[in-house]
């Protein structure tokens, strides 16, 4: 199934056309809330406290100003996203203007997934390890039993992949988490742990993390059902291992925190703090004059929302087709020569 509707695809190619030479947010990701269910060891954000969240219309509003912007995705996550009540109403909504994804630790999936399956995309579910490494992790024991509970039951209704985070704790479970995803015939998207101030120190160590990261490559190139190009592990191999580091362009992704604010320039450097309301901001034009510069070298994380849509070429639209772009590579390639 393709990621990416054909609507979607050309809405994509008339932004770029309308706005020729100038800098947007392609992808916007939005956190919903900061409370969850679970207390994962390297996430900061179950550890602070939610203030009022945008209700239905702050939401809407929120949606149409990405959109004006330009924004062609949207990726919902938090927290645990499936804990908002209005989740289904919020979902509708974003997937009438966007290609819409969602990510949850899978623990109410089971019980969710027919009030949202007609409403998203895309579906991502956290695994982070096999039985207990992922429940240590996550801090509540049952984590792994009701993730993997949740895609059993979704795998069918919405495209779907595993989404695992690569921690100093289980280097060693990202071969499971790949065979786990296949037996449960799904595919796997990886993070590497980055270090907020705020959270546990769980980031892997780089010495180790690169075997870990040449057999993700491999199996990639085997077949294997991973998300990530093939690009992306080599790109972190050229850069924290050897002189060749990637061009980040932060700016093709936007990110929103739960009380509509912009958090700029990215998601890490200011550990996801926002102040201005997006819905009270020409982003277009905030995002023209902010001076990106500092950040394009910086290479410190491998986030796959900024490093994924930084390698893309436009010349070689297939680099990142398993991503975000599958269904757009003959409108690229029909309707524009960049």
């Amino acid at each position: 199934m393709s990621l990416v509707s054909s609507v979607i695809g050309r809405g994509v190619v008339r932004t770029i056309k309308s706005l020729p030479n100038k800098k947007f947010p392609l992808i916007a990701g939005h956190k919903l809330q900061y409370s969850c269910n679970l207390k994962c060891k390297m996430c900061p954000f179950w550890r602070r406290e939610d203030e009022t969240l945008l209700d239905i219309d702050d939401e809407i509003r929120m949606m149409d100003s990405l959109k004006k912007a330009g924004v062609s995705f949207l990726g919902f996550e938090g927290g645990e996203p499936l804990l908002r009540k209005d989740i289904g109403e919020i979902l509708y909504e974003s997937k009438r203007r966007f290609h819409t994804s969602m990510v949850t630790n899978g623990w109410l999936l089971k019980a969710k997934i027919e009030d949202i399956k007609d409403s998203l995309n895309y579906l991502f579910v956290s695994l982070d390890g096999i039985g207990e490494v992922h429940d240590r992790l996550r801090g509540m024991a049952g984590s792994f039993r009701h993730a993997v509970e949740g895609i059993e039951s979704a795998r069918d209704e919405v495209p779907l992949a595993i989404s695992s985070t690569i921690t100093n704790e289980n280097m060693d479970q990202a071969q499971g988490i790949v065979d786990l995803a296949v037996k449960l015939g799904v595919s796997v998207n990886f993070q590497i742990a980055y270090d907020y101030t705020t959270a546990e120190k769980m980031s892997p160590e780089k010495l180790k993390l690169r075997d870990t990261i040449k057999m993700l490559e491999s199996y990639k190139l085997s077949g294997f059902p991973i998300v990530n190009s093939k690009e992306y592990f080599s790109s972190i191999l050229n850069s924290w291992y050897g002189d060749h580091p990637w061009r980040c362009k932060p700016w093709l992704t936007i990110n929103i925190d739960p009380l509509g604010n912009i958090v700029q320039p990215c998601y890490v450097i200011n550990e996801y703090n926002g102040s201005v309301k997006v819905w009270d901001t020409d982003i277009l034009d905030l995002w023209n004059t902010y001076d990106w510069a500092p950040y394009e070298s910086c290479n410190k994380c491998a986030l796959a929302c900024y490093l994924e849509p930084s390698l893309f070429n436009w010349h070689n639209p297939s680099m990142v087709k398993e991503r975000i772009l599958d269904s757009m590579v003959s409108l690229v390639r029909g309707e524009l020569s960049w």
